[in-house]
């Protein structure tokens, strides 16, 4: 897990981590004030609304901050509540890497589509293909999608995706091998047929490929009267 490197005073918008399919709500705000190791680290008692936020060790939040032009988003939960001098701090415990916080820039459907993935590196089958795992989408986007999968990936990891035919048109034919980024990742709630839930970036060799995904997705609309 990489160092936190977060200048002390910088301010951050929490939200805790929503469930599947929903958006983080980022109405409690606080101040990092220093790292204590490679995933432990302080900020300031959270506001909302004004008033101090009463902890909750099985709560998990997402602590979003601006890097340069970039926002930046770290899952972590609160350990304890140290005091330094006067002032108290929530102790943190980071559980996923530091990384980009991609604004939504295309509608997204919550729509649940049966997909496959693989990755290159994977060992192939004696016919030489490369075998795929069984995913299911929470929502899709022409530029991504939040996924159920049982595989670990590390956020930064590329997947190859298969989407399934949808309804009649030639828009909705299966599209294969969409070079997929996770950006996002977490556990999948329990009693889930799936071990985890993750974000992907769908990332396009040119206009070509970006227009068949938004025809796709169009299609998508139309057939689930979205």
């Amino acid at each position: 897990m990489a160092a936190i490197n977060i200048p002390a005073g910088t301010r951050l918008a929490i939200a805790y981590a929503p469930e599947p399919g929903k958006d983080p709500d980022f109405t409690m705000n606080a101040s990092f004030f220093k790292a204590l190791d490679e995933s432990a680290f302080l900020l300031s008692v959270p506001l909302k609304n004004g008033k101090a936020v009463e902890v909750d060790e099985t709560q998990k939040l997402l602590l979003k901050y601006t890097m340069g032009s970039e926002a930046m988003i770290i899952a972590a939960y609160c350990d304890d509540v140290v005091k330094q001098g006067v002032r108290k701090y929530w102790k943190m415990r980071r559980v996923s890497e530091q990384r980009q916080f991609f604004k939504r820039a295309d509608e997204r459907y919550k729509v649940t589509i049966h997909a496959a993935y693989k990755q290159p590196t994977w060992a192939p089958k004696e016919d030489g293909t490369i075998p795929t795992e069984d995913a299911m989408t929470l929502d899709i986007s022409a530029g991504g999608a939040a996924i159920f999968l049982s595989t670990r990936f590390d956020v930064g990891e590329v997947i190859l995706m298969d989407l399934p035919k949808i309804g009649a048109a030639e828009a909705g034919e299966k599209i294969s091998d969409v070079v997929s980024a996770i950006c996002w990742y977490r556990d999948a709630p329990k009693g889930s047929p799936y071990r985890f839930i993750c974000g992907v970036q769908f990332r396009f060799a040119g206009d070509i490929e970006r227009n068949r995904m938004n025809q796709y997705i169009l299609n998508i609309k139309d057939v689930y009267k979205l």
